[in-house]
């Protein structure tokens, strides 16, 4: 029998494995599905949310089991008390506004016809969910796509096992009807027969450019519609007239938090020449208490990466960086920083330039790189010299000015004086090879919907 194994990144044991699906439970699960989702869509919205509250209370109450999960599973530290703030946040946001998202659109009235647009489900919508933060990326679409009438079938990363099966316990808990969400362990090769067996309607991944693409090519032809969250390269720009303290501490825990391993960590800073090297001194300072421990240590700041190679793939670009002319300014001596451990101290980077990958390729690590900048124009240039675009951050005390920036700047959001949050209000989404479609708010549920128009005469 074919399994998934769990490594742990705090020991490197096998923390938890699990048998692979069979091709003929698979089957049944999409089967189980398409039953349900028909009968789904025709339970009111108000009713809908009340199952996916109650999903919320049981999830919640499991937290203090899921906290140090995710520890083991992949090494954020404990002390940060896992993700619920935000899965809840984004849970009764996007339940509270599905009724104005999914309400019919009437256009201007014309005498002896009545007209609507309709937005009813998809059908059965497929997540490919990350490890890096598994729940809330796996909510962004789970919740939405059930409120909107739609089953789900979850395959979250084997990096993150358990999380898949915390919610499939915590819809048992909410009573939710049988079939319209489901938890499945797949191998890669599994994964691509079901997009390309055109049985489901929606994939929504989260995951590596080359994730991205692989996706794309099983979906080849089935005409399902993808939600694609892929790489990123995050830069901020600090102007002169910034509230310095304020930029530091936020960008610093912008970059450094979870290990660097956010989908919208800050991996480059462009800092106006006025302020470079008050702003290099500040950081480098606030950069020496992401200390490196154990993340099942209640004192612990920042833990390993979920897994040795990302971790080597950064001392990588570390030395390729000093090798072309970059200093590196804190050096940390770790005894666990070594080839193949996952566990890597922070690193800030000043001398560098975009011919260097630190500047140019996605870390997705505790390493970022500093640049000085005469002005806007130059800053906006790099910040666009990039094949990624998922958010910007702009820090100055000027919003009109940021606005403008922002306005200029290739990417999916734009931040001033905050970096690193998902807004459930707005929208979740990227350019260029960032990936497609948008997740949350009003646009979340249009991307898990179809429009549906009705014409009827009723004078003959």
């Amino acid at each position: 029998m074919e399994t998934v194994k769990l490594t742990s990144p705090v020991d490197g044991s096998i923390y938890i494995e699990r048998p692979v699906a069979t091709d003929h439970a698979i089957d049944a699960a999409v089967d189980r599905a398409k039953a349900a989702q028909a009968e789904w869509s025709g339970v009111p919205i108000a009713r809908r949310g009340e199952y996916l509250l109650a999903f919320l209370e049981a999830l919640l109450a499991m937290n203090d089991e899921i906290v140090p999960e995710l520890a083991w599973q992949m090494g954020r530290p404990v002390r940060y008390g896992g993700e619920k703030g935000g899965v809840e946040e984004r849970t009764r946001y996007m339940v509270a506004l599905a009724e104005k998202a999914l309400a019919p659109y009437v256009p201007e009235d014309r005498p002896g016809f009545r007209r609507y647009l309709k937005k009813v489900p998809l059908g059965i919508v497929f997540v490919v969910a990350p490890w890096n933060y598994p729940f809330l990326t796996a909510v962004n679409t789970i919740v939405p796509a059930l409120m909107a009438g739609n089953a789900v079938i979850l395959k979250h990363a084997a990096q993150t096992l358990l999380v898949g099966e915390r919610f499939q316990a915590a819809f048992d808990k909410a009573g939710l009807p049988k079939g319209l969400f489901q938890n499945l362990v797949m191998s890669h090769g599994q994964t691509e027969r079901l997009l390309a067996s055109g049985k489901v309607d929606h994939c929504n991944f989260t995951g590596s450019v080359a994730g991205g693409r692989a996706i794309e090519k099983s979906a080849a032809g089935t005409f399902m519609t993808l939600g694609l969250e892929l790489g990123g390269k995050d830069p901020a720009y600090v102007l002169p007239d910034v509230k310095l303290d304020h930029a530091i501490a936020n960008l610093a825990e912008g970059a450094f938090f979870n290990s660097g391993q956010c989908c919208c960590g800050i991996e480059r800073i462009y800092v106006h020449e006025a302020v470079y090297d008050d702003f290099v001194e500040g950081f480098i300072a606030e950069s020496r208490h992401w200390t490196l421990g154990s993340p099942v240590d209640t004192d612990t700041v920042m833990g390993p990466m979920a897994q040795a190679r990302f971790a080597d793939y950064i001392r990588e670009q570390k030395a390729e960086a000093l090798r072309k002319g970059a200093t590196a300014h804190l050096n940390v001596k770790d005894e666990r920083d070594r080839a193949g451990s996952p566990y890597l101290p922070v690193e800030v980077l000043t001398g560098v330039n975009h011919q260097m990958s630190v500047m140019r390729e996605e870390s997705f690590g505790p390493i970022v790189g500093i640049m000085k900048v005469r002005d806007d124009e130059e800053a906006i240039a790099l910040m666009n010299d990039s094949p990624y675009g998922l958010t910007a951050s702009i820090w100055s005390t000027d919003t009109d000015h940021a606005a403008a920036i922002g306005d200029r700047v290739e990417t999916g959001l734009v931040f001033m004086n905050r970096c690193d949050y998902v807004d459930p209000g707005l929208v979740w989404t990227g350019v260029k090879d960032t990936g497609k479609g948008g997740a949350m708010g009003l646009v979340g549920y249009d991307n898990l919907t179809r429009p549906k128009g009705f014409h009827l005469r009723e004078k003959i």
